[in-house]
């Protein structure tokens, strides 16, 4: 019998085509709707291989339903949504797909700093809605980009490829990281400081972290009442890295200028969030990797993971593997 492989989103045709010579597949039939809950205990339980979203919880429950389940690719980078210890202990490899939305998510972590500085979506909303009648000094002045000094809490691949974006717009750079990098400080011209520090001294603040035990809940109510009340805080890594009750309070309270968010805790995040209410944060619905190409390169790093894992080869990305 060919090994069977569940596929918890509806991918393009041309993702999956070269698996299907050699694997029984089945795919959730839906682009927009997440596989129900109760779907995915019943088509683990028999399954080969599992490539999932995010928005799918491989939690102990499910990976104990998978009697023969073997690899789990991620199309993500992040992996929080995968019991990755309890995979671990089963023998059963997690994979993800990193590196291909390093550019794209850099790219709009800046658009969106840009974005929240210069108050764009508040002034294009401000046009839609008539309220534009004339021209005054101060109409939706915002703060300037240029010649500021981003604080980077992070400094992986995307904390880098943001760096580089900064320096054209001639900003001072500085960034924390749980490890120096030395070879990045002399190279991007980058600044280390504690965390501390770096919140009292940044104008723009952008949070590049995984989510984990160590980072959960960093930026909270002492941390935001250390930065700047010019400041802005900028989070396109992972929800629950920020305290969302504390930034509601100080970005309502002046305590900081402006937030932009990607990611929240809990996603999709409801309409009725109090961060929505304020109209100087900017939301987005987690598009940072949103682009054509690299939504088709993620989903194309999955599948190969997943095959690798599948024809007894270790996959490039590789998160897990059993040792026992």
């Amino acid at each position: 019998m060919r090994p069977k492989i569940y596929i918890t989103r509806k991918l393009p045709e041309q993702i999956i085509e070269g698996l299907r010579g050699n694997y029984d597949i089945r795919m959730w039939d839906e682009e927009e709707i997440p596989v129900p809950r109760e779907v995915l205990e019943e088509e683990v339980k028999e399954v080969d291989g599992l490539l999932c979203l995010l928005t799918e919880q491989i939690d102990e429950s499910l990976i104990d339903r998978a009697v023969k389940l073997k690899i789990i690719a991620n199309m993500a980078v992040g992996h929080n949504n995968i019991d990755v210890h309890r995979a671990t202990e089963r023998g059963i490899m997690v994979t993800n797909t990193p590196d291909v939305l390093t550019e794209t998510t850099a790219d709009l972590t800046f658009g969106l700093l840009l974005a929240t500085a210069r108050r764009m979506m508040e002034a294009a909303d401000y046009l839609k809605s008539g309220k534009w009648e004339t021209w005054s000094p101060m109409q939706l002045t915002g703060q300037d980009v240029h010649g500021a000094t981003l604080g980077i809490i992070g400094l992986g691949r995307i904390g880098e490829a943001l760096a580089k974006r900064a320096k054209g717009f001639d900003m001072n750079l500085v960034y924390f990281n749980r490890s120096r990098k030395y070879e990045q400080e002399k190279g991007l011209s980058i600044e280390y400081l504690p965390l501390e520090k770096l919140l009292q001294v940044s104008d723009f603040v952008c949070i590049m972290l995984p989510l984990t035990p160590d980072t959960a809940y960093m930026i909270g109510k002492e941390q935001l009442k250390l930065m700047k009340k010019s400041s802005v805080l900028i989070n396109t890594a992972r929800g629950g890295i920020i305290n969302e009750k504390a930034l509601y309070q100080a970005v309502k309270d002046r305590e900081i200028w402006a937030a932009g968010l990607d990611v929240f805790e809990e996603e999709p995040v409801s309409v009725d969030h109090p961060l929505l209410t304020l109209p100087n944060v900017i939301t987005l619905p987690h598009i940072g990797s949103a682009s054509i190409a690299t939504r088709m390169k993620m989903a194309a790093l999955a599948v190969q993971n997943l095959a690798d894992g599948l024809s007894g080869d270790t996959p490039r990305n590789l998160v897990s593997l059993n040792k026992a």
